[in-house]
């Protein structure tokens, strides 16, 4: 891992496909070495705020600024050692196996006068056990189940081995215990490498479970940052995705919990329980 802590944000970013605008004046600033999560509703500028921040997409206005440069301004492989993206939905060559998956994480380390070194195969070997698939190795990646192909990405990306890594809704298709096993890797990796990891998550609790810090995101702008203790709340959540709830507190994290009300269940269905706020 690069020993210099990553500064990653944008200032008054505005993002458009053609001519509809997407995000607008939007300014957020990563903090270095936390998780991360952006939530909001569907079509709220999520996934194209992180494509903005991997330079997948150029601005209409402002920038994103990695370590004080313009993303657009560094050299691709340079960025590719300092910032990596697990895009939604990836699709690995037929056949290919995890362990030429995860060795592909080494590209932007290589050159033609510096080929495959013993340090590429141990970044390699660490990913795989970082992510419990060196028994797997050998497998090929579509014959995996959707939670080992899941970890196959991010092994991928952990052997890139950089500071930041950006995630497009790592839990989509998958069962819900699997989707624990991936936050719980991502949670590994920014506890244990001291990975600044940003990414986007449909589901509110886990959101607030998991991140240090979360950004919800309202029609292209954010609504709200910071805690989760202090972001997720019944106005919020009302506003935002347009449910109004009660936010209890999650007994095994301690964070808040949102409970939907739904048209069919009044108000006062509701089991009180101490410490609940509704919207």
């Amino acid at each position: 891992m690069p020993s210099v802590r990553p500064d990653l944000r944008a200032t008054a970013l505005r993002l458009a496909y053609d001519d509809r605008i997407v995000v607008d004046g939007l300014d957020l600033a990563i903090p270095t070495g936390k998780v991360t999560a952006i939530v909001g509703a569907n079509a709220c500028g999520k996934s194209t705020l992180l494509r903005a921040l991997a330079r997948l997409l150029t601005p209409k206005g402002g920038a994103v600024h990695l370590d004080g440069r313009d993303v657009h301004a560094i050299p691709t492989r340079v960025l590719a050692q300092r910032l990596g993206i697990l895009p939604q939905s990836p699709v690995a060559p037929e056949g290919l196996t995890v362990i030429d998956l995860v060795g592909r994480g080494r590209s932007p380390h290589q050159t033609w006068w510096r080929q495959w070194s013993a340090a590429d195969e141990e970044a390699v070997h660490e990913a795989l056990r970082a992510t419990a698939l060196t028994g797997l190795a050998h497998r090929a990646v579509d014959e995996l189940s959707g939670g080992q192909r899941q970890r196959a990405w991010i092994a991928m990306a952990v052997a890139q081995g950089t500071p930041v890594m950006l995630l497009d809704e790592p839990t989509t298709y998958l069962d819900l215990a699997h989707q624990i096993d991936v936050l719980d890797l991502v949670a590994d990796l920014n506890r244990q490498q001291g990975r600044t990891v940003v990414m986007v998550l449909h589901d509110l609790n886990q959101a607030a479970r998991y991140a240090d810090h979360l950004v919800a995101m309202k029609a292209g702008r954010i609504a709200a940052e910071g805690d989760p203790a202090d972001v997720v709340t019944a106005e919020l959540v009302e506003d935002v995705f347009g449910l109004r709830c009660v936010i209890g507190q999650c007994p095994v994290s301690g964070m808040p919990l949102v409970v939907p009300i739904g048209r069919h269940h009044a108000e006062t269905d509701a089991v009180p329980v101490s410490g609940t706020t509704t919207g």
